[in-house]
C-alpha cells in the first residue's frame, strides 16, 4: 500500500547537491505557486498575439494616472505596478464597485522577448513585446555540394 515517507534534513541536503542547476527551476515554481493565492486577478489583463513575433500584454488601468504606472524589465521579469499617489481624503462611497488599489503584475518573458512600448489609452496599459532572436540563433540552411571523383 501507500506509507507515508518522511526525508530528513540530510536527504534533502543531498538532493539538493544532486540538483545543482536546477533549483533555480524549483525556487521560481514554488515563488509562482506560493504567490498565486496572494495575488487576486486585479487588475484584470489580456495578452494578445498581434503577429509571429509580437504580442501585446494589456491591462486595465483604469483610474491611475500616467505617473502612478511604471513598468520595468528585471532579468526576464515584466513588472507593471500601480500605486495611488492621492493626498485627498476618501469620499464617502454609498456604493463602491470600483477597484483603485495598488497593484503589481508579474509577467516572465521567454528568452529573446524585448519589450517595445508601453503607452496608455482609454484606461488600458499596453505593453508590446516582440520576440527578437539572434541571427545566429535563427536556422541556416547549409549548401550541399558534391564531390565527384
Amino acid at each position: 500500500m501507500n506509507g507515508l515517507t518522511r526525508f530528513d534534513t540530510n536527504s534533502l541536503a543531498q538532493l539538493n547537491r544532486a540538483l545543482v542547476g536546477f533549483d533555480r527551476i524549483f525556487d521560481d515554481i514554488e515563488s509562482r505557486y506560493a504567490n498565486s493565492a496572494a495575488n487576486s486577478n486585479y487588475p484584470p489583463y489580456n495578452i494578445e498575439k498581434i503577429a509571429e513575433n509580437l504580442y501585446d500584454i494589456v491591462v486595465a488601468v483604469a483610474g491611475f494616472e500616467k505617473s502612478e504606472i511604471t513598468v520595468e524589465v528585471d532579468q526576464d521579469q515584466l513588472v507593471i505596478k500601480g500605486e495611488k499617489l492621492t493626498d485627498k481624503p476618501a469620499p464617502e462611497y454609498l456604493h463602491r464597485g470600483l477597484a483603485f488599489r495598488d497593484f503589481e503584475r508579474r509577467f516572465t518573458l521567454a528568452e529573446h522577448m524585448e519589450v517595445v512600448k508601453a503607452e496608455i489609452k482609454n484606461g488600458l496599459l499596453v505593453v508590446q513585446i516582440e520576440r527578437k532572436v539572434p541571427e545566429t540563433l535563427l536556422p541556416r540552411k547549409i549548401e550541399v555540394i558534391e564531390i565527384k571523383d
